[in-house]
């Protein structure tokens, strides 16, 4: 290949992403991964796509809405570009309401939700019995059902995008540590252990998660949200549950009993899976900025040098809006980034 605009170390959510949108806008692009491309917690099972609450809104909402609506048609472009489904439906989410309480706090969001969601999705309270059998159990009989969260399969979409950047002339190398160009490092927990190395302080370290993948075909139905899990029903007739939430851990890509009580926890609160095969146990750790929030921009006092990373549990939710932020900096100079994203809110 011709000499790289770009090189995007790392091919996992944010990484593949920006990529992708760069290739898109006409620039020479090369991907260095240096395991597989998804190796890391982009290569997962679940991928909920769930929106932050309407409420109490703030830069940080509004940039995951922006991508939340950006995200069927830019999912569809990679699909077309480069032939790959990467599993992504605009199908809702349904969560069980607990108690008055409760009931009285989503009435609230309903009526916030008009507003602030543009009318472009609904968060409603509605009657389980409306629902169906695939409405969660529910102590008072209702439900949230919102229509802006969507699923897609990560380990599929993260093959989608290497398609589709292959497609538009791009790259894609293993193993290889040579850069071009300008460069953005998008490469996971690792790499915000090595930029806290490299900076003399702490500004994200890693989260493990541990996730379980059923036989059992709800490829139309909303996801669900019950019990602190996600219930998504993938196309390809799988249900994927997740996830534990770990900081302490000695085996990064390994399942243990964690594992097993997750899917123990899901059977009570779902009892028809009590009988679904488990086609897969998965675990990976995901990074988590110092900020919780994606940690995007220039790195400190390396020109030419840029970070896209911290997607923590909603990277796949907001990459197309990282894709275009970042395109936008690295590509023209043009900063868009909010200021609660930009890599100086983890110092």
């Amino acid at each position: 290949m011709a000499m790289a605009d770009i090189t995007v170390m790392g091919a996992g959510a944010f990484g593949l992403s920006v990529a992708f949108a760069c290739a898109q806008r006409g620039a020479k692009v090369r991907v260095v991964e240096k395991r597989r491309v998804g190796a890391g917690s982009s290569g997962g099972i679940v991928g909920a796509l769930a929106p932050h609450t309407p409420e109490r809104w703030n830069p940080k909402k509004a940039f995951q809405f922006e991508s939340l609506i950006m995200a069927q048609e830019f999912w569809a472009q990679v699909r077309d570009t480069g032939g790959k489904s990467p599993g992504y439906a605009r199908t809702g989410r349904l969560q069980p309401v607990a108690d008055e309480r409760a009931l009285k706090l989503a009435q609230e969001r309903e009526a916030q939700a008009a507003e602030l969601w543009q009318g472009k999705a609904t968060w409603a309270v509605r009657s389980s019995e409306e629902l169906g059998d695939w409405a969660p159990p529910s102590p008072t009989g209702l439900v949230i059902h919102d229509t802006l969260s969507a699923r897609l399969h990560p380990a599929q979409a993260c093959a989608a995008l290497a398609a589709a950047i292959t497609a538009s002339g791009g790259e894609i190398v293993t193993g290889d540590t040579a850069t071009e160009g300008r460069v953005v490092w998008a490469t996971g927990y690792e790499g915000l252990l090595q930029l806290s190395s490299d900076l003399g302080q702490t500004v994200g370290n890693g989260v493990k998660g541990q996730a379980v993948l059923l036989s059992f075909d709800q490829r139309d139905r909303p996801q669900l949200y019950a019990d602190s899990l996600h219930f998504v029903p993938h196309a390809d007739g799988t249900l994927a549950i997740g996830s534990t939430s770990e900081r302490e851990f000695d085996l990064p890509d390994r399942t243990d009993m964690q594992c097993d009580d997750l899917l123990a926890r899901a059977v009570n609160t779902v009892p028809a899976l009590r009988d679904a095969p488990v086609i897969q146990r998965w675990a990976g750790v995901r990074p988590r900025a110092k900020s919780r929030a994606p940690m995007l921009g220039a790195w400190p006092g390396r020109e030419g040098h840029f970070i896209a990373n911290g997607g923590f549990k909603i990277g796949f939710g907001m990459a197309p809006k990282v894709a275009q932020v970042m395109a936008d900096l690295v590509l023209e100079g043009r900063d868009e980034i909010p200021q609660e994203f930009r890599v100086e809110a983890s110092l």
